[in-house]
């Protein structure tokens, strides 16, 4: 139920000033049994839907947990689910969406489509080993309503694999650009320094050595000589929701403007060829 509904079924007289006032108190969040508050107005509030992280959580409460978000909005992505519960999920629901690398799922009640903002994100990964963070990136974007389009395994230890990929890139013309990468690091910087769109950097725990888990990858991105933003080690979530809002923003801008007055420039031209007439006519 929705505010605007409440708001009707007051005017109508079907339920009293007091209860509808606790009908939307209510809707901020909503209490499974005592082990969490979901927020179900994110969504409406910041334009962010809220996630469920499976990491951490007995297979019971996350099933109750999604079963509740899935009841109030319809759709849920559920973020760092192991082999193991992805398993049981799949066992209790019918509607589940599994993104390519297993760590992430959608999971909605058949209905509710995933809304189509328009935005436009590309992303990127530095090795094969990033792609399962770059994919909860991805399914949060397009969780979002943005069109995505990825590429994969072009870091910079291989440079001409960017380089031919450089076109796809360009030709999408995205609004925003995720980059992950684990070991140093690099490529957001590069990436950053090739293409007129925002880059959000997202290391990741990948590598080994003096660098490992993501902290050279993280220190190397936020010393970048390029202009890019930094998320978290691993924050897929984080860094796909970033690049949606701006990639959405980016397309409501789109969409509110004025189409060109194809005739502008012919009477711009003629205004200033009027007043040069005028002035030597005046001399």
């Amino acid at each position: 139920m929705d505010i605007r509904k409440v708001l009707e079924q007051y005017r109508s007289e079907e339920i009293d000033l007091i209860t509808a006032e606790e009908k939307i108190r209510s809707m901020g969040f909503l209490a499974v049994s005592d082990i969490a508050k979901i927020d179900t107005f994110r969504c409406r509030r910041t334009g962010v839907p809220e996630a469920v992280l499976a990491e951490g959580k007995k297979t019971a409460d996350l099933v109750k947990i999604i079963k509740a978000q899935v009841a109030a909005n319809g759709r849920v992505l559920v973020t760092r689910v192991s082999k193991k519960k992805l398993k049981a999920l799949k066992d209790e629901f019918e509607f589940i969406i599994v993104g390519k690398s297993g760590n992430s799922c959608v999971i909605w009640d058949g209905k509710t489509e995933r809304k189509k903002e328009g935005g436009l994100v590309a992303l990127i990964s530095a090795g094969t080993a990033d792609i399962s963070v770059l994919d909860e990136a991805k399914m949060t974007a397009e969780e979002m309503g943005c069109r995505t389009i990825e590429i994969c395994d072009v870091g910079v230890a291989g440079y001409h694999r960017l380089i031919l990929e450089m076109n796809k890139l360009t030709d999408f013309k995205p609004d925003a650009v995720v980059v992950a990468a684990g070991r140093e690091g690099t490529l957001p910087t590069v990436v950053a320094g090739m293409i007129d769109a925002p880059v959000i950097g997202l290391p990741v725990s990948t590598g080994y050595g003096a660098g490992a888990n993501g902290k050279a990858a993280l220190l190397a991105m936020l010393q970048s000589c390029s202009v890019v933003s930094v998320v978290n080690i691993d924050a897929g979530f984080v860094a796909g929701a970033y690049a949606a809002r701006i990639a959405n923003k980016m397309e409501k801008l789109r969409q509110n403007a004025s189409p060109k007055d194809p005739d502008f420039e012919n009477r711009n031209m003629k205004a200033v060829t009027h007043i040069c007439k005028k002035e030597r006519e005046n001399k």
